[in-house]
């Protein structure tokens, strides 16, 4: 295993904003749901199915979400398994106890052999709660942001996931369980699960300022995480803002990625590169709109009303998101401190 480790000591920056920010968000995605007591989507309920995209690689991912994700629908979290001759890797370990063992079986039915490495892409809860659960011999991956988030956060973000995905969800026996094997800022390392590299990335700011891609190049398939949530008509979440960094990132993806790749987003079916166009399309139109509002003296609250982009909708959170959460974002991003 190689790794190009980080320099600077492991930061809170990028994530402070993200509860508060993704409270609300769940609590309006939710909102209809929430009338009736459930939650956007429901941990007790969710069933994982597997599709193999590749000899030894496979997506795992919620049984609704291909019809969740063409509708503009919330999906549950997605995940993976890359198997070696040594041994395997999963992406993601789910939110609680029950999903994670779901992913586990799915797994089992794959390959008798261990799982070396569990890749957390972000510090998200329904991305890594499902940590403790694992072997003691399964090696955490993780960005130095995210395990500085989770050993500093973890009550607060339990909190939150509580309130928002509902009590008696097995959330609350959850216990903080960080990276054995750190990604720094900028850095990637290569994982040996023998007769398969995988690479973990760090391209740049995505949504949390930790997150990770998983890129099997032999397969040519790629996990993203949160930094594509699902395919058009799904869209970014600046949830901590950044634009500028947001783009150049996915940007910076889509030039590594080769046409032919496949990229399993973090809440849904795995789907073709040239969707990601849709996502930097997106993000491209709302920086240059948002800049010309600036420039013709714009208050933020102006530019929202200004910002419809018609174009973009049928994201079931489309509202949120786009007038509630980026366009504020990128307000504030390209106009500077005293925005």
């Amino acid at each position: 295993m190689k790794r190009t480790p980080s320099n600077h000591p492991a930061a809170l920056r990028w994530m402070t904003r993200t509860l508060a920010v993704a409270g609300a968000v769940a609590a309006l995605a939710g909102a209809s749901a929430a009338r009736a007591g459930e939650p956007v989507w429901d941990g007790n309920k969710v069933q994982m199915r597997s599709e193999t995209l590749a000899p030894n690689v496979h997506a795992y991912y919620p049984a609704d979400a291909a019809e969740l994700n063409s509708k503009g629908g919330a999906a549950a979290t997605s995940s993976g398994l890359i198997v070696g001759s040594k041994g395997a890797l999963l992406v993601e370990t789910m939110l609680n106890k029950r999903l994670n063992e779901q992913v586990m079986q799915l797994s089992r039915q794959h390959t008798k052999l261990p799982i070396l490495y569990a890749v957390n892409t972000s510090a998200h809860g329904d991305h890594s709660y499902g940590n403790m659960y694992l072997p003691s011999t399964v090696r955490i991956v993780q960005h130095v942001n995210t395990k500085a988030y989770v050993d500093t956060r973890l009550d607060d973000d339990k909190a939150f996931m509580i309130k928002n995905f509902g009590t008696g969800r097995g959330i609350e026996p959850i216990q903080a369980r960080t990276g054995d094997v750190l990604v720094g800022e900028g850095g990637r390392m290569t994982i040996d699960l023998g007769g398969k590299l995988v690479q973990v990335i760090d391209f740049g700011f995505a949504q949390t300022g930790g997150d990770l891609f998983v890129w099997d190049p032999q397969a040519k398939v790629m996990w993203t995480g949160n930094a594509i949530i699902a395919s058009k008509p799904a869209l970014p979440w600046l949830l901590d803002g950044h634009l500028v960094e947001t783009l150049a990132t996915l940007k910076k993806v889509q030039a590594f990625l080769p046409d032919d790749a496949r990229i399993v987003p973090g809440h849904g079916v795995p789907m073709p590169k040239s969707q990601l166009q849709w996502q930097i399309d997106y993000l491209d139109a709302v920086k240059s709109q948002v800049q010309t509002a600036i420039n013709e003296g714009l208050s933020l609250e102006a530019t929202v009303q200004k910002l419809k982009m018609p174009e973009f909708r049928g994201y079931a959170l489309f509202d949120w998101v786009h007038f509630g959460l980026n366009v504020p974002a990128a307000y504030k991003d390209l106009k500077g401190p005293k925005s």
